[in-house]
C-alpha cells in the first residue's frame, strides 16, 4: 500500500487535509502555485471574508486547532440591516448567544493552517508550483515553477486535488469520458472594499454583527476584522442600467454610494481607490461526477463542488469534506487518528496505519458527500435572494419572529433552516428538505397576520405534526 499522498493546492482545504493525513502518518507532498503567504504579501481584492461556523469548527477541533483559530475570530451574533436613511435593524442568527458565527480573515486562517501542517515532519511544502495536469494512468502530476518556468513531473500513487474551482486535476478527469460537469455563473459580480479602523483602532460599526445594506437588486455586506477594520463586499450585476458596467467613472461611483449607502460611504475614505484598483470577481456553482478515478485521484472542496458564498458555507463545507474523508479512512482501516501526545513521542511517523483501499474510500466519500454538496449549492443560491431582496421586508421579518417562536415551542422538532445549516451538523440534504417544508408552514401561518400575537398556535402544532415530523 502507498503511505504517500500528493495534495494539490495549499489553500484552506488542502492545508487542513494535509494535517488530517499527517495525523495518520502519511507522507504528504503539498504543492501550491502561490508563494508562501507567510513570507510574501498576497494581493487583496478577491477575498470575501469568511464566516466560520459549526461544521468548520468541528473540523478544527478534530485536528486540535480550534483554540488557536478562535483567537483570530470575531463572533457575529446576527445580521445588522442598514436602511438607506441609516436606520438599523438587528436579526439574531440563532436562538441565543450560543449560536453565533465567526468572522475570520482568509489570509490569517490559511497562514495558521499552513504553519500547523508544516509542524509535521511527514508534510513537505512546495510553493510556486502550479499543477498543469495529470496522467491518470501513471499517476504522474505535471508542474510548472512559477518563478523559473521550469517544468517537472512527480509520480504518486494517490493524488488529492484541492486546487479550487478551476482545478487542473478535474479538467483531466473531464477528458476520461462519462464525466458529468456543469457550471453556472450568476450574473452578479463582487468588489472588495474597506471600512478602516477608527483613530484608536476601534471598530466604527457594531463589532459583533455581519452588516448588510440590502437594496433589492444589489447589496453591500461588511464583516469585522481583528484590527478594527471591516472588509466590505459589494454585490452588483455585471451588466444593465445599474451595474458594474454603468459605474464607470469616479463621479458615478461616488454619487451611487452616497445615495444608496450613505452611512457606509462616509466611513470609506479609500472608496474610489479600492473600487477601481480591486478586481471584479465572479461567482460560480460547479457540480460534477465522479469525483475520483479508481483509487488514484480525488477532487475535494471547490474543485468538486464550488458554491456561491451567500450561506457562508464554502469553507465550512470544504472542511467537512476533510472530516468525512478522514471518517471513511477510519472505517476502512479500523484505526483512528493519533492523539497529540502519541504523535510527539513517535516523531511524526506512524507504522501501524493499516491498509487503505483508496478506491473504496473515495467511492464511499463521494456517496456520502455529493447529495449534500448539491444541497448546499442550492441553499446558497436561495439565500442570496433572501439576503438581497427580503431581509428588510416586514413580512420576512415577521416570518423570522414566528420561526424563532416555533423553535422555542417545539425545540426538538422545529429547527430553523439557517440553524440546521449553520449551528448543527445535520446533512445539508436534510436541511434543504426540512427547510422547504418549514418555509411552507411559515407561509401558511403568516399569510393573513401582521404580528406575532396573531399566530394560530394550535394550527401551528397541527402543521408541524402532520408536515414536519414525517418529512
Amino acid at each position: 500500500m502507498s503511505t504517500h499522498v500528493t495534495v494539490i493546492g495549499a489553500g484552506l482545504a488542502g492545508s487542513l487535509l494535509s494535517i488530517y493525513l499527517a495525523k495518520r502518518g502519511f507522507v504528504v507532498d503539498l504543492y501550491e502555485r502561490r508563494p508562501d503567504m507567510r513570507k510574501v504579501q498576497i494581493s487583496a481584492g478577491r477575498s470575501i471574508n469568511l464566516a466560520l461556523s459549526t461544521r468548520g469548527i468541528h473540523a478544527l477541533k478534530d485536528v486540535g486547532l480550534s483554540d488557536r483559530i478562535m483567537n483570530i475570530a470575531i463572533p457575529m451574533k446576527g445580521r445588522m440591516m442598514h436602511g438607506v436613511p441609516g436606520d438599523l435593524t438587528f436579526q439574531r442568527y440563532g436562538k441565543d448567544d450560543s449560536e453565533v458565527i465567526y468572522a475570520t480573515s482568509r489570509g490569517q486562517l490559511n497562514t495558521e493552517l499552513i504553519s500547523a501542517a508544516e509542524r509535521y515532519e511527514c508534510v513537505r511544502l512546495h510553493f510556486h508550483q502550479r499543477c498543469t495536469g495529470m496522467n491518470l494512468d501513471t499517476g504522474e502530476v505535471n508542474l510548472v515553477d512559477e518563478n523559473t518556468g521550469a517544468t517537472s513531473a512527480v509520480r504518486s500513487a494517490v493524488v488529492i486535488a484541492t486546487d479550487g474551482s478551476t482545478s487542473a486535476i478535474r479538467l483531466e478527469m473531464q477528458k476520461t469520458g462519462r464525466f458529468d460537469f456543469s457550471q453556472q455563473y450568476i450574473d452578479y459580480g463582487y468588489k472588495e472594499l474597506v471600512i478602516p479602523a477608527g483613530v484608536h483602532g476601534e471598530h466604527r460599526l457594531e463589532k459583533n454583527a455581519l452588516h448588510i445594506w440590502p437594496r433589492g437588486t444589489f447589496m453591500l455586506i461588511a464583516l469585522p476584522n481583528m484590527d478594527g477594520s471591516f472588509t466590505c463586499t459589494f454585490f452588483f450585476p455585471f451588466e444593465g442600467e445599474q451595474s458594474f458596467d454603468s459605474l464607470n467613472s469616479e463621479e458615478k461611483v461616488l454619487a451611487f454610494f452616497q445615495t444608496q449607502f450613505p452611512d457606509a460611504a462616509a466611513l470609506m475614505p479609500s472608496l474610489l481607490e479600492d473600487y477601481f484598483s480591486n478586481p471584479t470577481g465572479s461567482m460560480v456553482t460547479i457540480k460534477c461526477e465522479p469525483w475520483h478515478v479508481a483509487g488514484k485521484a480525488l477532487i475535494l472542496g471547490d474543485a468538486a463542488h464550488a458554491i456561491v458564498p451567500f450561506f457562508g458555507q464554502g469553507m465550512n463545507c470544504a472542511f467537512e469534506d476533510c472530516t468525512v474523508l478522514d471518517g471513511c479512512i477510519t472505517q476502512e482501516t479500523g484505526r483512528p487518528k493519533w492523539d497529540e501526545p502519541r504523535q510527539k513521542k513517535t516523531g511524526g511517523r506512524r507504522t501501524d496505519m493499516g491498509v487503505v483501499n483508496w478506491q473504496k474510500v473515495f467511492r464511499e466519500f463521494e456517496k456520502l458527500r455529493k447529495i449534500n454538496t448539491n444541497a448546499i449549492a442550492d441553499l446558497a443560491v436561495e439565500n442570496f435572494i433572501e439576503m438581497r431582496d427580503h431581509v428588510a421586508n416586514p413580512k420576512f421579518l415577521l416570518k423570522k419572529k414566528v420561526e424563532h417562536a416555533l423553535e422555542e415551542r417545539f425545540p426538538e422538532i422545529f429547527i430553523p433552516k439557517y440553524s440546521m445549516v449553520t449551528f448543527h451538523r445535520l446533512p445539508y440534504s436534510i436541511a434543504l428538505t426540512k427547510g422547504r417544508v418549514q418555509d411552507q408552514i411559515l407561509d401558511e401561518l403568516c399569510a393573513s397576520i401582521d404580528s406575532l400575537d396573531q399566530v394560530d398556535w394550535r394550527k401551528a402544532e397541527d402543521l408541524i405534526k402532520s408536515e414536519l415530523i414525517h418529512s
